[in-house]
């Protein structure tokens, strides 16, 4: 927060949607998962890892006392991005948050939409659903995790 004359301004943490059309209405680049930067992220980490090795550790998450080398680092924001389409110990997919349709019904339970974008605490996904160009990218890490 900054105060200039009296004013307060600030640039607040949204998960999701923005609250304001400063920003471009939903184009909120302040708080939801975008996937492609974050796969950009992980596999520069990668590339980092291959250079640097195990020498290199970092705080994971940031600010805590556990040390994790780059390619570890890597592999937990993978897992992470890779459980939004998974199903949890319930059943349910985080992607679609609360729609009850795509949650229970088989008809469509196992129909996995590809969104433009995902709420930053729950992983529900936002924007448009059919988003197969970036977000598909969750089949490399899956493939390089071994997970289905």
């Amino acid at each position: 927060m900054l105060v200039i004359d009296g004013m307060e301004h600030r640039v607040d943490y949204e998960p999701a949607e923005s609250t304001s059309s400063l920003f471009g209405g939903n184009s909120n680049w302040r708080g939801p998962v975008w996937f492609p930067v974050n796969y950009l992220l992980i596999e520069s980490l990668q590339k980092f890892h291959h250079f640097f090795g195990t020498a290199l550790t970092v705080p994971f998450p940031s600010g805590s006392e556990r040390r994790l080398d780059l390619w570890s680092v890597a592999a937990e924001l993978s897992r992470r991005l890779t459980r939004i389409f998974l199903r949890d110990e319930e059943g349910r997919r985080p992607v679609y948050g609360g729609a009850e349709m795509f949650q229970t019904d088989p008809h469509w339970r196992d129909l996995v939409l590809f969104y433009e974008y995902f709420h930053g605490e729950n992983g529900a996904g936002i924007g448009a659903s059919h988003q197969t160009g970036w977000t598909g990218l969750v089949a490399k890490l899956l493939q390089q995790s071994g997970e289905s």
